[in-house]
């Protein structure tokens, strides 16, 4: 049984296994004493271009162009920058088995992996409809986007299935930004949630009323308030047709499902503490277990600017707290205070001509304001969401980057509000002049 021992192990090989590795660089890294232990087969790199610029008919975004850290506008870190930098990068290498309490993981291929510190950043995995047993969910051409393998998967159905039909499952990040990409390249699309409306963890019914009304415009079919409960697919088992609760039954060439995600965790079950669904973590992103670190989508924080734990699936933040982490493990080496991790949650999305940001929390009363008519040459519209008379979150479509600046520094210090009817009147004027 090979064994290898390294000083630190990154487990995982995503976004946040990029910036931390650059941030191991920067503060001082010796060759040999980092590995990151990735089951893709490929160095680590900007996921958002999956469900965005890699699906476009023409100038579609390929590797190496969006290896991270591109994305926050850094050096694009090659397969060889890794090597340069005396970082082992063990690709294709799924861990079986991890003892927390021993330091040790075991790879399938019955490798054992020493380290004196690890991370976490196993990230999330995508739910399936066959986890729930649903009727035919595993027919060819039913796809979820989560690696690159499965973008390729996707990219090669859209070219054998030209000008076909395909239907969407979820009406969140990537049932909307899929919806998009396929209509770009000109397929026949429809979209299926059960909810009244899209985004609903964060859009109230009136942004999600432009984005309906502006795909629409665009020919995409939006079906609401029923689920997908079983496929129809041929004698080659291509999938053919999605049933619906509802009776309803759409022929389809191509089906993406985008119905959530839940975070990897099931290696340390029992051996870490967990909270609302992740690995509880400090300011710093250590665990309950010493030398031991969880960021990205697995990790449950304290959100310093709510006073709570809370567990965040986004990109921004899987970079940012990559970071914390490295600078948290390199301060303790050296007997120096850093500061605690203070978030500003973001979120963000693109598609078509339209491109939001949110920054903050979507609680409270919101106030809409701006031109949101899905017909209108250049829409413009956010909200306000408003608590105990303060701005707490804020939401912008079609924004400079000085103007997501200033929703950014609103939802950071939560100014009061005492008249929402002025607020509305104001719109973006009361952002920047913060």
């Amino acid at each position: 049984m090979a064994e290898k021992h390294f000083k630190y192990v990154i487990l995982g090989g995503g976004v946040a296994a990029g910036y931390a590795a650059r941030e191991f660089v920067k503060l001082g890294l010796n060759p040999g004493e980092l590995a990151i232990i990735s089951k893709e087969s490929v160095a680590p790199y900007e996921r958002p271009a999956l469900s965005k610029g890699y699906l476009f008919p023409q100038g579609a975004a390929r590797l190496p162009g969006f290896h991270v850290c591109v994305g926050s506008g850094g050096e694009r870190l090659l397969p060889e920058w890794y090597a340069e930098k005396g970082i082992e990068l063990m690709l294709g290498t799924e861990i079986v088995k991890a003892d927390l309490a021993s330091k040790t993981l075991t790879s399938a291929a019955d490798v054992i992996i020493k380290y004196d510190i690890l991370i976490i950043a196993t990230g999330s995995t995508v739910i399936r409809l066959s986890d729930f047993g649903v009727q035919g969910a595993d027919a060819n051409n039913i796809f979820y986007l989560r690696e690159i393998d499965d973008a390729d998967k996707l990219v090669a159905a859209i070219h054998a299935k030209k000008d076909g039909k395909a239907v969407i499952v979820g009406g969140g990040y990537i049932g909307l930004e899929l919806g998009a990409a396929l209509k770009i390249n000109n397929l026949d699309v429809t979209m299926v949630y059960p909810e009244p409306w899209c985004m609903p963890r964060l859009f109230t019914a009136g942004i999600a009323a432009f984005y309906e009304g502006y795909y629409a415009n665009k020919g995409i079919k939006i079906i609401k308030g029923t689920v997908a409960v079983g496929f129809d697919s041929d004698a080659n088992g291509d999938v053919t047709a999605v049933k619906l609760k509802d009776g309803r039954v759409l022929e389809a060439d191509i089906v993406v499902v985008g119905v959530g995600g839940r975070p990897l965790i099931t290696l340390f079950k029992g051996q870490v503490e967990e909270e609302k669904g992740g690995i509880k973590t400090d300011g710093f992103f250590k665990t309950s277990i010493p030398d031991v670190y969880a960021v990205g989508d697995v990790a449950t924080f304290p959100l310093k600017l709510y006073n709570e734990q809370r567990r965040v699936e986004h990109v921004d933040h899987a970079r940012k707290s990559a970071e914390q982490a490295v600078k948290a493990i390199k301060a303790a080496e050296e007997g120096k205070p850093i500061e605690e991790y203070d978030y500003l949650p973001y979120f963000y999305s693109r598609s078509f001509d339209l491109s939001w940001q949110f920054y903050g929390d979507n609680v409270g009363d919101t106030i809409l304001f701006g031109d949101n008519d899905p017909t209108s040459a250049k829409p413009k519209f956010g909200t306000y969401w408003i608590k105990e008379g303060k701005v707490v979150g804020v939401f912008l479509e079609s924004g400079s980057p000085e103007e997501n600046k200033s929703i950014a520094k609103v939802a950071k210090l939560q100014p009061p509000v005492q008249d929402p009817e002025q607020l509305e009147k104001e719109g973006l004027a009361f952002a920047s002049k913060i």
